[in-house]
């Protein structure tokens, strides 16, 4: 740490990002593959079917996983997953350091629409970077794609797809991703500002405290922006039938109605939530240890 505490502010802020990123992404990642499968019901149908009837619930995909994957399979699609949530989680943080950094503002210092307009532009800087990742990711979590390497993955799209194909499902991802990291960073400051601050200034109450006003912020962002989730995962699973946002929504709402929008809400939402509230707490620690706050 005492190196680390020689660095540029804003390299420190992607180390500790990154780090928190990596432990939160691993724990999480049974549930985000749920979340895909959930959303991509037609590919598992079988799979989900008990007694003739069709239950594609989220404790039914767990134990089919299970069955025809073993344990393992829960963790599938874990190396895009660390590929794109590990530079992702640091980019969002340091992007988010260097932006305060501009407005002469420290996290507990922001406005409800200054931390909205904050989060919104650190998550799109990191969001459009990583999003060729982020194709793959979904892909891979789907099993309608074999894919065995990250870069077959990527060498396979950008042959059959081209650029196009890498980037497919920018719009939602955006959609969904902005306006979560936006809301969610309005709803912790504001939750954090909430709390006596003697609270969290004790070493022994900083954490739980900082865990739970993740977890508050964590649930209201997931439910506002599941929507754009299942638009995301439509266009990035199936490009040539759903080219744009439009027909992938049209054909969710005459398929399922507006409950289409929140497939794979529950999964989704413990994922997003435990996750974000993991990573800005073990990301408030290690800034506080070395001295970036």
């Amino acid at each position: 740490m005492d190196i680390v505490t020689n660095y540029h502010p804003v390299f420190k802020a992607f180390l500790a990002g990154s780090f928190s990123g990596t432990f939160s992404t691993v724990l999480f990642q049974p549930l985000d593959l749920v979340k895909t499968r959930l959303q991509n019901p037609n590919h598992h149908v079988m799979a989900a079917t008990v007694n003739g009837r069709i239950q594609p619930g989220m404790i039914t995909i767990f134990a089919n996983i299970i069955r025809q994957e073993q344990i393992v399979g829960l963790w599938r699609g874990m190396i895009p997953s660390v590929a794109r949530c590990v530079p992702g989680v640091g980019l969002y943080f340091s992007s988010l350091h260097w932006l305060k950094g501009k407005m002469g503002k420290s996290t507990g210092d922001l406005k409800a629409i200054e931390a909205v307009l904050l989060g919104v532009v650190a998550r799109t800087m990191s969001g459009i970077a990583l999003i060729p990742i982020t194709v793959i990711k979904t892909r891979y979590e789907s099993g309608v794609y074999k894919y065995t390497s990250l870069s077959g993955a990527l060498k396979s799209i950008y042959k059959a797809e081209g650029l196009r194909g890498l980037s497919c499902g920018l719009g939602p991802t955006l959609a969904r991703d902005a306006p979560f990291s936006g809301l969610y960073l309005m709803f912790y400051t504001q939750t954090k500002q909430a709390v006596p601050k003697e609270w969290l200034q004790s070493p022994s109450a900083a954490s739980a405290i900082h865990f739970s006003c993740g977890i508050v912020a964590g649930i209201a962002a997931s439910l506002a922006t599941n929507p754009a989730d299942v638009l995301k995962t439509k266009m990035q699973l199936y490009p040539d039938k759903f080219p744009n946002a439009f027909s992938a929504a049209v054909y969710i709402h005459q398929t399922y109605g507006i409950k289409g929008y929140f497939k794979g809400a529950v999964p989704r939402m413990l994922r997003r939530t435990l996750m974000a509230a993991m990573a800005w707490t073990v990301f408030e620690e290690i800034t506080r240890s070395i001295g970036l706050k």
